[in-house]
This record gives C-alpha cells, sequence and structure tokens, in this order.
C-alpha cells in the first residue's frame, strides 16, 4: 500500500536510498573510521615487541626504545578502539602497587629523586601490551625466537669477553654492566626453557634445552649466589610438575655440578653457609635495619630509592660498609621500607594472583599452554626466593622480562579460547 502511493508521488529512489541507510553494515569493520580500519597498527605492535625482546640481553637502550615504540602502538590501539583493553587478574595489584608508590613518593624524604625513580612504573604496561599485542600465535612465537636469539648474542659476547677479555673480578657481566643483573636474567630465562624443553611437543624446544645448557654455564660464571639458589628452585618447581619423585635428583646434580666445578666457584657456593664473609654479615644488617625503617614509616616509608638515605642515620646500626651500598639486598624488605607496608601487600597480592591464576592454566593440561605456564611458575618461584638476598624488582631489565614470562601463557590462554569459539 505505501510502496504504491510513493510510486504515484514519483519517490522510488528516494525511499530506496532511506531504505539502504536503514541496512546494517556488512561487518564492524565498516562502522570503525578509516585509520581505526589499519592492520597495520596490531602487525607493528607485534614487531615491535619482537625487537624489544631481541634486544633485552644485550642493548638497554635499544631495548627500551622498541619497547617505547610498542607502547605508541599499543595506545594507538586503544584510542582507535581496535581492541578493548584487556588484562590478566594480576595485573590489578600492580596497579594499586604503582598508585601507592606515587603517593609514597610525594610524601618521600627526597620527592625529586622519588618522583624520576616512579617513571620505572611505566615499565608494568609489558603486561597489557603483550597480553593485547601478541594476538596470534606466530607472533607469541616470532617473540620468544627473538628471546632466544638475544640470549645466544649475550652468551656468545660473555664467553669471549670472559676467556679472551677478562676482567679483574671473573664474574661475567655480559652486555648488562652488573654481573646481578646478567645473572637474573638468565635465572628468568632458565626457567621458561626447563618448562619449554619438558613439556612443549615443539621441534624447537630443542634450540630451547640447547640454550638451556649454555645459560646455566654463563649464570654459574656470574658467581651470584643469589641467582643460583634461584634456578635450584625453578628446576625444582619444573621437576615437581613433571614427576614429583624426580625430585630426589635435585641435589644429585648440584652435588655433581659441585665436585667438577673449579676452585673458585666450589669456594663462592659454600661461602652461601658462611656467616664469615662480609656480604653475608651484612645481609644481616640490612634485615635490621630494614625491619626499624618499616617501624618507623610503616604507610609510606622512606620514599622509592631514598631508603639509602635514611639508613645512613645511626640509629639504623649499619656498619660503614654496609652504608655504601643503595638498598637492602631484599625485596620485601625493600619494597616496605621505601613504600611502606600497604605497597608490600599490594606487591605480595600480585605474586598471589600470578601464582594462582598459573596453577589454574596448568590444571587445564592444555598442551599449547602447559610448557609456558610451567616456566612461568618456575620463574614466579625462582625470582621470589633469589630476592630473599638481592633486590631483583628493583632492576628494570629483569622486571621487564619477569612481567613478559608472566604474561604470555595468559596470551596462549587467550589464544585457545578464541580457537574454541
Amino acid at each position: 500500500m505505501v510502496g504504491r502511493v510513493l510510486k504515484k508521488m514519483r519517490l522510488p529512489r528516494l525511499f530506496r536510498a532511506k531504505r539502504r541507510n536503514l541496512k546494517a553494515p556488512r561487518n564492524d569493520r565498516e562502522e570503525l573510521p578509516r585509520y581505526a580500519r589499519n592492520d597495520k597498527i596490531p602487525n607493528l605492535l607485534a614487531f615491535a615487541i619482537a625487537l624489544f625482546l631481541l634486544f633485552s640481553f644485550w642493548s638497554i637502550s635499544l631495548s627500551q626504545i622498541f619497547l617505547t615504540c610498542a607502547l605508541i602502538f599499543w595506545i594507538i590501539l586503544l584510542v582507535t578502539k581496535r581492541q578493548k583493553f584487556e588484562i590478566p587478574r594480576f595485573f590489578w595489584p600492580l596497579v594499586i602497587y604503582a598508585l601507592l608508590s606515587l603517593i609514597s613518593s610525594f610524601r618521600s624524604v627526597n620527592a625529586e629523586v622519588s618522583l624520576i625513580d616512579s617513571k620505572d612504573l611505566l615499565l608494568f604496561l609489558v603486561v597489557p601490551i603483550t597480553y593485547m599485542g601478541l594476538r596470534k600465535e606466530k607472533s607469541l612465537n616470532l617473540g620468544n625466537l627473538a628471546l632466544v636469539t638475544s640470549v645466544w648474542i649475550s652468551i656468545f659476547y660473555s664467553l669471549f669477553s670472559y676467556f679472551f677479555a677478562p676482567s679483574q673480578s671473573q664474574r661475567i657481566t655480559g652486555f648488562m654492566g652488573h654481573y646481578m643483573t646478567q645473572a637474573g636474567l638468565f635465572l628468568l630465562f632458565i626457567a621458561l626453557a626447563l618448562g619449554i624443553l619438558f613439556f612443549s611437543r615443539n621441534k624447537l624446544r630443542f634450540l630451547w634445552g640447547a640454550t638451556l645448557f649454555f645459560a646455566t654455564l654463563i649464570l654459574i660464571l656470574t658467581y651470584t649466589r643469589s641467582a643460583w639458589i634461584g634456578t635450584a628452585v625453578a628446576a625444582s618447581v619444573i621437576l615437581f610438575l613433571y614427576k614429583p619423585k624426580t625430585l630426589v635428583l635435585i641435589p644429585i646434580i648440584l652435588g655433581l655440578v659441585f665436585l667438577v666445578s673449579p676452585k673458585n666457584i666450589k669456594r663462592r657456593a659454600l661461602s652461601i653457609f658462611s656467616l664469615k664473609g662480609s656480604s653475608n654479615f651484612q645481609r644481616i644488617e640490612y634485615v635490621k635495619a630494614g625491619l626499624k625503617i618499616m617501624i618507623a614509616k610503616p604507610f609510606f616509608g622512606t620514599g622509592p630509592d631514598t631508603v639509602d638515605m635514611e639508613f645512613q642515620l645511626p640509629k639504623y646500626g649499619l656498619s660503614e660498609d654496609a652504608k655504601h651500598n643503595v638498598h637492602l639486598h631484599n625485596n620485601i624488605l625493600q619494597i616496605g621500607a621505601e613504600r611502606g607496608i600497604p605497597a608490600l601487600l599490594a606487591w605480595l597480592a600480585f605474586l598471589l594472583l600470578a601464582f594462582m591464576d598459573l596453577r589454574k592454566l596448568l590444571k587445564d593440561k592444555n598442551p599449547h599452554i602447559y610448557p609456558l605456564a610451567a616456566g612461568a611458575l618456575a620463574a614466579l618461584a625462582g625470582l621470589f626466593v633469589a630476592g630473599f638476598f638481592e633486590y631483583n624488582f628493583g632492576d628494570s631489565e629483569i622486571t621487564t622480562l619477569f612481567l613478559y614470562v608472566l604474561t604470555i601463557p595468559f596470551v596462549a590462554e587467550q589464544m585457545s579460547l578464541r580457537g574454541k569459539k
């Protein structure tokens, strides 16, 4: 009826035009502006993440440059609504930790120093950048391959410098400039490599296994006892997940490594159990001083990166040698003393949530997720235990790699869920 009336009024074209405008778009892309339809941004983001990992073991500046590029591409994705904001659950305590750290900075004994140090809180964005940036399996594989390549470059350089350009201390530092940073990075890589070697069915696990052998050698040559202990804990986690009975191999393997090691390494290993060494005795001093600072400033601490200013005071009872250090050689004490007990609880909640969610992934027994989840859980345990003897969470290179390793199992989980749909 309406059509016949419109025909008589000679308005069929106008009517058809209106009907065409009322039609739903064929897909979501037609609703987006042109700049938001560009598929290059997700690809550029994934490529920037791979480059960040490629330089993670041998160029701090280049690694951070490409991480900044990844941050820019990630922001573009959010602004253009190309992807919705998604994060693993363990990221929220880190947000609270960051906010409490900023409050602590404004109440710091030296606000300028603390606020400058607070820029490192942006490193926590590695979690959403990785989670949203690695949407495809080939992107995740590219990132992990870039990481292995970076480790090999560090291995070759470290061995060359050790044998042909040795330093006085004989402790391998690689490109990092400090043996503790080098050791912390290799601890994380070894944990991830163990997970992939034991539980992956991909042929690339043999590449990870070969890299693992030389990475362990480099770790030993850093003479870093905290990382040795953390690596032993990480290996124990992997063996427990593989077959709990194989845990008996840990003391046997450690004993064999000790027997074939040079005298310097044997002496260094035995020093773990001795209080005669100055570094061991100083760590006891730091425990006492850290607890005193936490009692004196329980809510917001001294402010980020200012503990060394505070513990110079005589009331904390540090020896002159101990006063020369810049931190307390302990993650829990350092965070509690410089940022306050609430920030420390937020940090512990982050680790606890990550642990719980990784265990949940392991229960699913998904063959594509399990190797990464096992490696991440081993890295978490290893870094946490090593952190009783070293403030490793305060090292930006270690923090970024740690957050990447923690996030990729959840990236694999998202891929698996999309595959089922």
